[in-house]
């Protein structure tokens, strides 16, 4: 019998060059300033999901992610490489949120999911390396997790098996299912699209991409409800708009900056305490660490 599979996804601002425009006025990050890009640990988990869907005939991917409507295109990605179709949560109302608020957002979408055997999502995402939305929603959904995945071993009588690689080592652990299990970037990376399925799929628009489209585009998507992408707000997955947004989410971002480490000179202290803490003050100062 086939699974019922949701890979968590994000589209993220490519952090690698963060420009004097990288940060808006009130701490939230300007993503019109960065090219956008699929969140490469979400592509690990994607993989994990596809390897299951594999091994498991019938199975059906879902990607859900939060964000702008042109966060559809990493649903697209998706399809590309095996996933089956995805939700867009977007709200003008969800914009600026934190962890807190964003795990809350999409545990709300999961609940309007209806029944899964499994939630999948990166480690962390690349533009706040915090490594707290996966499990965040699996407290909220009151559902075991199983974090700093590598591998999914084995999926059979109700029970997941996980390959765990930490930094004491690796272990293996056993849980229930349905579960949230997040994928760490040392596992196996995402096949690479497929060309039959990118001519399949290329069309495939969510409600507000294809109300922009040309008539004769517009007229293909309704023809194939494969290609239709849904798109969820924050009143249809019943969202508590104080818990949502800015007003759900109690951290605020104080800056952004580029931190460039470039290896000029090299220096020598001695085994002194008092050395040894100057240069700590002065790693502080010039942000290398703190």
């Amino acid at each position: 019998m086939g699974l019922n599979i949701i890979v968590l996804a994000k589209q993220v601002p490519d952090t690698r060059n963060v420009g004097k425009d990288a940060m808006k006025a009130d701490g939230t990050i300007n993503r019109a300033a960065l090219p956008a890009i699929f969140n490469p640990e979400d592509l690990n988990a994607l993989e994990q999901a596809l390897r299951l869907k594999d091994a498991n005939p019938g199975s059906t991917i879902t990607i859900l992610t939060m964000g702008l409507p042109r966060a559809a295109e990493v649903i697209r990605e998706a399809m590309y490489r095996g996933a089956d179709t995805g939700i867009v949560l977007t709200d003008r109302a969800l914009g600026g949120a934190d962890t807190l608020a964003t795990s809350y957002s999409l545990a709300q979408a999961v609940k309007k999911f209806g029944k899964f055997d499994v939630i999948l999502g990166g480690r962390q995402a690349i533009d706040g390396d915090t490594a707290q939305v996966g499990p965040q929603i699996a407290e909220k959904l009151g559902l075991p997790q199983v974090t700093y995945a590598e591998e999914i071993l084995e999926f059979a009588n109700g029970t997941v098996t996980v390959k765990r690689r930490l930094e004491s080592g690796i272990e293996t652990v056993k849980s229930p299912t349905p579960c949230v299990i997040t994928v760490n970037g040392s596992a196996a990376d995402c096949r690479p699209r497929n060309a039959r399925l990118v001519q399949k799929y290329k069309y495939a628009a969510s409600p507000s991409e294809a109300a922009a489209l040309p008539a004769e585009r517009q007229a293909i998507i309704e023809k194939r409800p494969y290609l239709q992408l849904k798109e969820w707000g924050a009143a249809y997955v019943e969202a508590d708009p104080e818990q949502i947004g800015l007003a759900g989410s109690p951290t605020k971002v104080k800056a952004v900056e580029n931190v460039v480490f470039t290896a000029k000179e090299s220096r020598t202290i001695q085994n002194d305490d008092t050395e040894i803490e100057q240069l700590i003050k002065e790693l502080i100062v010039n942000h290398t660490i703190g």
